[in-house]
């Protein structure tokens, strides 16, 4: 019983965490690009599991470069793409809307693994599938689905294709044996020379203000880095995966509420409606059931 409420502290931790980052995205893009925000953050993220190699006595493995190339692909996925399509989706959305948008990955998830992992889509996930949908369509129009008139088509179309590349980076991702830790600082070392790269050849690389340093540090720790380990461990410490997955249905509901106080935006009737059904449709198709993580 002490280790399944170990177990909740840890996920209500994550969960509390996870909910600060759409406003955190939001009030960084006010000081930095978001190529630049994501090269500050990924390094800050970097720099994390590079202290933990060391803490963990692992550090050994940086020499084996060689026994970890499929990180060249992860880090390609994520972060840098896939951070490089969410960032800039956060920058012309509202981020209520963004963060809802991405929130549609799980669906997503559920339709590619029918091709990609050869399971089968039942009714119940094809009913799931189609609530989710409707709440997309009512978050992008803002409500207004008769006129099919798209606030921001690019931008719910970045939103979208957020939840496409994190879908594809889980299904890679589950055929890398390799420890958290382990494959994580591959993945950013890669992301972080890839985006480094594309800064140096395609922008401009700046010298982040105080406030944009400071955003990017918040980001590179809380959405990137710890969290990651603190939700592993909530899952290794729970008598089952369900009882802590579900704490995560609750992270962009508190989100809506942090972004109205904090980034000071007014949460649309259309967002809190589209919202609840997406994250109903993900409940009831259970698209969510067996990822361990969103």
């Amino acid at each position: 019983m002490h280790q399944q409420k170990s177990a909740y502290v840890y996920g209500i931790i994550t969960v509390l965490l996870w909910s600060t980052v759409a406003s955190a995205f939001k009030l960084s893009l006010r000081y930095l690009s978001y190529l630049n925000l994501l090269l500050y953050a990924s390094f800050m993220s970097l720099f994390i599991f590079f202290i933990l190699l060391i803490l963990q006595n692992k550090l050994y493995v940086v020499k084996k470069l060689s026994a970890n190339k499929y990180s060249a692909i992860l880090g390609f996925v994520n972060p840098f793409l896939y951070y490089l399509v969410l960032f800039k989706a956060y920058s012309i959305l509202p981020a209520q809307e963004a963060q809802a948008l991405n929130y549609t990955w799980p669906i997503i998830l559920a339709l590619l693994s029918v091709p990609l992992l050869h399971q089968r889509i039942r009714l119940r996930n094809i009913f799931g599938i189609f609530i989710s949908f409707s709440g997309v369509l009512i978050i992008s129009t803002r409500g207004d689905i008769t006129a099919l008139k798209f606030a921001n088509p690019y931008g719910a179309f970045l939103g979208l294709m957020s939840a496409l590349i994190w879908a594809i980076y889980w299904i890679l991702n589950l055929r890398d044996q390799r420890q958290a830790v382990i494959k994580m600082f591959f993945n950013f070392a890669f992301g972080f020379i890839y985006t480094l790269l594309f800064i140096l050849f395609t922008h401009d690389l700046i010298v982040p203000s105080l406030e944009g340093l400071l955003g990017a540090i918040y980001v590179g720790t809380f959405e990137m880095g710890i969290t990651f380990l603190l939700w592993l461990k909530a899952l290794e410490l729970s008598e089952t995966t369900a009882q802590i997955a579900n704490l995560v249905y609750l992270t962009p509901f508190i989100s809506l509420v942090i972004i109205h106080f904090v980034v000071g935006e007014k949460i649309l009737i259309s967002t809190i409606i589209g919202l609840a059904l997406i994250v109903a449709g993900i409940i009831y198709g259970g698209a969510g059931r067996n990822n361990g993580t969103m």
